[in-house]
C-alpha cells in the first residue's frame, strides 16, 4: 500500500494534482499538419483493394485509412480520433472488416 499523508485522498495529492492541471498533459487541438496523410503514390498501390461503392456514397478511403493509421501509432481509442479523419465509428467499422 503506498504511503500518504493522513487525509489526503487521490485527487488531492500536490503532486497528482498538479501534474492534472499542467497544460502539456490536457487534451489540445490537433493541427491539420499534425495528421497523417497518405501520399497519392501510396493510394494508387492500395486502390485495387478497396471495396466498389454500391449505393450510399462512401466517406473518403484516404481520410478513414489515415485515421486508422494515425490511431494506431498513437495509441489512442477510436473516440479520440481527430474529426478530420471522419467518424470514429467508421474508423472503427473500416479497420474491423
Amino acid at each position: 500500500m503506498s504511503e500518504q499523508a493522513p487525509g489526503v485522498f487521490w485527487g488531492q495529492d500536490p503532486l497528482i494534482s498538479g501534474w492534472l492541471r499542467d497544460p502539456r498533459f490536457r487534451k489540445r487541438a490537433v493541427n491539420m499538419s499534425d495528421l497523417f496523410w497518405l501520399a497519392d503514390a501510396q493510394m494508387a498501390r492500395l486502390k485495387p483493394f478497396f471495396p466498389k461503392p454500391h449505393g450510399k456514397p462512401r466517406i473518403d478511403d484516404r481520410r478513414v485509412l489515415s485515421g486508422i493509421i494515425f490511431i494506431s501509432r498513437n495509441g489512442l481509442r477510436w473516440r479520440d480520433a481527430p474529426s478530420e479523419c471522419g467518424p470514429h465509428k467508421t474508423l472503427y467499422n473500416r479497420w474491423k472488416r
